[in-house]
């Protein structure tokens, strides 16, 4: 029977009674006062607790010194957890699935409530974290498996090709992945393209130059291949202190680099080798009517330059003295050429280092290499698709 169903004075006058009956026992006096004889004892035992001097402030003070021993245990365990937290984060990573492994890690010592609580992170989603461990599992082993495809294409590219490109050549073998996922995984192992570098001038003006307009304005797109050109001269620095000099022509539809020449002089046989090379390539009808652009280089701007584009068939064009902006598809081109070939150095070791250098990457840019404002495709892939399409038409 519950104490809760007796008064104050009933429970005082049963002890009192108790106190009053010797020789009686707790039974005795309990069953003549008709409770339970332990109820009766804990009546008693309060009382005398009660009436001890200080014994109600003692047993409040002990209450609280059991809950502030209590609290600094927590305390404590809470900056134990935080000490290997720190430890366990290492650089301070604070994403949401590092705290879930960390529980996960620590459940059997500290306890998954105290450690979300601490680590500030939601119960039923770590439960959830857990529950979808093998499907983490399943990504990380495909990650890892799209990882070796992507070492292999970025290495087979001579380390040039970025996440777009990467994508491309792994769509091309059949894998649907997004280019967000390659950029990630590329990331994650430190897989990376060459940058564009700040291009340094080399254009020498003609001063006496007979003008010629500008037929692009900047428009470097066309609508067919052979039908608008740019070409630019850049040195190629060999040894030490030594240049050779690279002309290219480069059509700014297919953006195939359908001439080129190599020389250790900037004469302006240079700049007519490499456009003979692109006639030569584009067949029986040649560069004829077709627009070529360049800056204002004296090999540009010399009669001997505007003879043979007369005898190609060869409409010509510049921009205006000294603004690379004019050429800018050109310089853009020479650029991307040396930022993949030399990777990172300064110069090749010798002259003909830099050729067989700049000759395979030249083949290769026309074959093989993937370019983004060609839909990711090769020039050449590109220019036979187009002979399709208009055969097909």
């Amino acid at each position: 029977m519950g104490t809760s169903k007796y008064s104050p004075e009933f429970r005082a006058d049963a002890v009192a009674l108790y106190h009053a009956s010797p020789g009686g026992t707790y039974a005795s006096v309990a069953k003549d006062l008709g409770v339970n004889h332990e109820t009766l004892r804990t009546w008693v035992r309060d009382a005398e607790q009660a009436a001890r001097p200080g014994a109600g402030e003692a047993s409040a003070m002990e209450k609280e010194n059991r809950q502030l021993r209590a609290r600094v245990k927590e305390l404590e365990l809470e900056r134990e957890i935080l000490r290997r937290a720190a430890k366990y984060f290492g650089g301070g990573d604070q994403l949401v699935s590092s705290r879930f492994q960390f529980v996960d890690d620590h459940r059997g010592a500290f306890g998954v409530k105290r450690l979300c609580r601490i680590l500030a992170v939601s119960r039923s989603g770590f439960y959830r974290w857990i529950a979808g461990a093998d499907a983490r599992a399943g990504r990380v082993r495909a990650d890892a498996d799209l990882a070796e495809r992507i070492t292999a294409i970025h290495a087979e590219s001579d380390g040039t090709y970025g996440a777009p490109r990467v994508t491309a050549e792994l769509r091309d073998a059949g894998v649907r992945v997004n280019h967000k996922r390659v950029a990630r995984v590329m990331r994650a192992r430190g897989i990376v393209g060459f940058h564009l570098r700040k291009k340094v001038r080399t254009t020498i003006p003609e001063p006496s130059a007979t003008p010629v307009p500008d037929l692009l304005r900047r428009d470097f797109t066309a609508k067919t291949p052979n039908t608008k050109y740019v070409g630019d001269v850049t040195y190629l620095h060999v040894g030490s202190g030594q240049f050779l000099y690279l002309a290219t022509v480069l059509d700014l539809c297919s953006k195939r680099l359908a001439g080129w020449s190599i020389a250790d002089h900037m004469r302006t046989g240079l700049v007519t080798d490499a456009l003979k090379a692109a006639a030569a390539v584009r067949g029986a009808d040649g560069l004829r009517g077709a627009i070529f652009h360049s800056d204002n280089g004296a090999q540009y701007a010399s009669k001997e330059f505007a003879q043979v584009c007369t005898d190609l068939g060869v409409v010509r064009s510049r921009g205006a003295v000294g603004t690379s902006a004019d050429n800018a598809a050109a310089e853009s081109f020479n650029a991307t050429m040396k930022r993949e070939t030399l990777q990172g150095k300064k110069r090749w070791s010798d002259a003909r280092s830099a050729r067989l250098a700049v000759f395979r990457w030249a083949t290769r840019y026309n074959t093989r290499r993937r370019h983004s404002s060609i839909g990711q495709i090769s020039p050449n892939a590109f220019e036979q698709r187009s002979v399709t399409l208009t055969t097909a038409a």
